[in-house]
């Protein structure tokens, strides 16, 4: 098996064609094939290097490696060439001078469902000849049999004038010289796929198997965009999610063997893939699952390896107490600074915190609670609960006034993580300056 991946280098890496390139890859690893990476940069204005290194960054962070390229479609033009002046020459495809408004006039004239043909001419762009009669049906793994009739197809254009090769001919010809036995892609290219699959005809070349994967939609059913959240690999990245969990989570997006399983592994996920399991509608690209599943990803690391990767994130170094006791509520590696943050920058701002908590009464409970903790001998979980279980007593009080105003008094805002491990974290001396600080300014 031979897959490839072809993206076009116009910005960064949508989920959408992550999820190609993750498919074309369990499908290549699961079979012992081949994944080529194919950059398709044809068009002149959007393609340039710095997309380029987007797209190859994006695949490296998602750990998607591949065996043959980067391959430069434009650097491939003169094999574009060879091949467009064959057709010509075996009457595959002829030039013509036709323009837009041609096309609209000879719809206007036969039929608007009846497909353009052109008239060979000496000069002009290039149109690959379609028969008049029969069609060509799209065996799709994914999709079932679709047939287009040549009578409602154009002659489409191939190559401009100047001969250089436009997409479907391009495409149609690389895949056919790197011996691609599937291609795997979004369902937005079926449209493309007749053109391509009469260029194999007039090469004489056997076509791939395809696979169209349905597109991905928003919890709200529309297209995926930038108003549901995150819409490229680097804003994955960028948002704190886990490479394993966001392969995870994309492998599923349509597909499945089982109804009950969520969490797989990568090397289970290249065991098991099958492109005919995956489904004919739409996916949900749902974040908050994603979160979820982060989340889950997160709390099998170990301790050193979450306090590595928390530490690569936020370029903080240090982090391990904080984390260990971070680490149950959190879904993403975003999630942590503004949780614990606080713990090494001192307080935050929470106004709102503040004044609900750092009442009179909130001064007495801090008062009392400062006088309990100076009085510790050892600063650890046991003693520091001991002494706030006690301060609650006395004062007949629930635990959560005094407990939060001591929350607040440490990290400024009324969310944290567990008091009694915040304060050991902290340490005896920072705490009790904050704690007496609070108490000086609560109302």
């Amino acid at each position: 098996m031979r897959v490839r991946f072809a993206p076009s280098p116009t910005g960064a890496l949508h989920i959408g064609g992550a999820r190609a390139a993750l498919y074309n890859w369990l499908m290549a690893r699961g079979s012992g094939g081949t994944m080529v990476l194919r950059i398709e940069d044809t068009d002149r204005e959007r393609s340039t290097p710095e997309n380029v290194d987007q797209i190859l960054d994006a695949l490296a962070w998602l750990q998607i490696d591949y065996d043959e390229g980067p391959i430069s479609q434009v650097q491939r033009s003169a094999r574009h060439e060879e091949v467009l002046q064959q057709l010509l020459a075996d009457g595959h495809a002829y030039r013509s001078t036709a323009t837009g408004e041609d096309v609209k006039a000879y719809k206007a004239q036969h039929g608007a469902d009846k497909g353009f043909r052109g008239t060979p001419e000496a000069e002009g762009a290039v149109r690959l000849r379609v028969p008049d009669d029969g069609a060509t049906v799209v065996h799709d793994l994914v999709r079932g049999d679709t047939t287009f009739q040549h009578v409602h197809l154009d002659d489409p254009v191939i190559a401009r004038a100047d001969g250089t090769a436009l997409y479907n001919f391009a495409v149609a010809v690389d895949d056919a010289d790197a011996q691609i036995t599937h291609v795997v892609r979004g369902e937005d290219h079926l449209s493309n796929t007749p053109k391509q699959l009469l260029v194999y005809v007039a090469m004489g070349v056997e076509p791939p198997l395809f696979a169209h994967l349905p597109l991905l939609h928003g919890p709200d059913g529309k297209k995926l965009s930038k108003r549901h959240g995150a819409a490229s690999v680097q804003e994955l990245r960028d948002a704190g999610y886990l490479p394993a969990a966001v392969r995870n989570y994309l492998a599923l997006l349509g597909w499945g063997d089982t109804d009950d399983e969520t969490l797989i592994s990568t090397e289970e996920l290249v065991r098991r893939f099958d492109v005919t399991r995956v489904a004919k509608n739409p996916a949900r690209f749902d974040e908050q699952k994603l979160r979820w599943m982060n989340g889950r990803y997160l709390r099998e690391l170990s301790l050193d390896e979450l306090t590595a990767a928390l530490e690569e994130y936020t370029g903080r170094a240090g982090l391990r107490d904080a984390v260990q006791i971070s680490r149950e509520k959190i879904q993403t590696l975003a999630d942590f600074w503004p949780l614990s943050g606080f713990i090494f920058d001192g307080p935050g701002e929470d106004e709102k915190a503040k004044a609900k908590w750092l009442t009179d009464a909130g001064r007495g409970a801090l008062v009392d609670a400062h006088d309990a903790l100076a009085g510790l001998d050892t600063w650890e979980l046991e003693p520091i609960e001991a002494a706030l279980q006690g301060v609650v007593a006395a004062r007949e009080v629930k635990p959560k006034d005094v407990f939060q105003p001591v929350r607040v008094a440490l990290a400024g805002t009324a969310v944290s993580p567990g008091i009694f491990e915040t304060l050991q974290v902290i340490g005896q001396e920072e705490s009790l300056a904050r704690i007496q600080a609070a108490a000086a300014t609560a109302a």
